[in-house]
């Protein structure tokens, strides 16, 4: 839902009364219905939104609620369905000669159906999807879809390597929905849950929730594509030498990976095949260890003593 400022959309001051309110509301329901204006989806959207802001408006519960915490806070509140419920914009449009199903006269549910008794409403076409002229009697319509909506979805790094399963709160009264996070998947990417967005003002097709994927920083790897790159540092004898270090994994195993002697600061040596998976199916990347060496800021006269010799040798 458009997070909308109901009173600047009726043209009314904060304070009007509700008779002001339902003046407004007639008069923009008249102006931009859609046989006056026919192909403007401007208008269209006009008059959608006079009805949204009048079915908050003309009721005192709801008003006060949007007062009190004004657009975002209130669309967190209500869903369409609730704005809808118990509306009186089926009564006030019928004057006009329209006629909407539905549970109270209103847009919480059952679609909506126009009647003509001499040819066309002049309501016929209002929120249809690109219906011609009506006959006589009865016309079903197509009720718009509920509108879309979006979620930042944040996950660990060793949910993308295992895949998960997680259970969202979607705020409408407790409702809940429980999606499976595929394996390998990156941030930014986007995954839709059909049906788990808006519902539809007068009981179309309810909107889409689409998840936008959040990878967190992880405390050991950094991501590099499907490759997981972790940083060990190894103390100046042991880059001469060489030596053995352990290397943990995502899955909680540890190795032991062997160091060349005389490798060289940033080297990295490679754990094949335990990195990321490419997707659900595909094959795994790599562990990359990047080797860094320690230098000591302060010697004892031990080691100083060694070094200095080490120094003279040419090393």
């Amino acid at each position: 839902m458009k997070n909308l400022d109901y009173y600047k959309v009726l043209g009314v001051a904060k304070d009007a009364s509700a008779d002001e309110i339902k003046k407004a509301y007639r008069k923009l329901a008249l102006k931009y219905h859609p046989d006056r204006n026919q192909g403007n989806k401007e208008s269209e959207e006009k008059f959608k939104e006079a009805n949204e802001a009048y079915a908050v408006l003309s009721d005192a519960e709801k008003r006060k609620q949007y007062d009190t915490f004004g657009s975002a806070g209130f669309q967190q509140r209500y869903s369409q369905e609730d704005i809808f419920r118990n509306s009186d914009i089926g009564s006030i449009l019928r004057e006009f000669g329209i006629n909407f199903g539905g549970m109270g006269g209103g847009f919480s549910s059952g679609g909506f159906r126009t009647f003509s008794s001499g040819g066309r409403s002049p309501f016929d076409d209002v929120f249809s999807q690109g219906g011609g002229p009506a006959g006589r009697g009865f016309r079903p319509q197509s009720p718009v879809k509920g509108q879309d909506l979006s979620l930042e979805l944040s996950i660990s790094l060793e949910e993308v390597m295992s895949g998960a399963e997680k259970t969202i709160s979607l705020g409408r009264g407790g409702e809940k929905v429980t999606v499976k996070i595929p394996s390998g998947i990156e941030s930014g990417k986007k995954l839709r849950v059909t049906g788990k967005g808006s519902p539809s003002p007068m009981g179309g097709q309810a909107g889409d929730l689409y998840l936008h994927i959040k990878v967190e920083p992880h405390s050991v790897f950094v991501r590099e594509g499907n490759n997981l790159v972790i940083e060990k540092a190894i103390p100046f004898s042991a880059a001469v030498l060489g030596t053995e270090i352990d290397v943990p994994t995502l899955n909680g195993k540890q190795f032991k990976v062997k160091v060349p002697a005389g490798i060289q600061p940033q080297s990295k040596l490679r754990l094949k095949g335990h990195g990321l998976p490419a997707g659900p199916h595909g094959p795994h990347g790599d562990i990359l260890v990047k080797v860094t060496v320690e230098v000591p800021k302060k010697l004892n006269k031990a080691q100083k003593k060694l070094l200095g010799e080490l120094a003279e040798a040419g090393l």
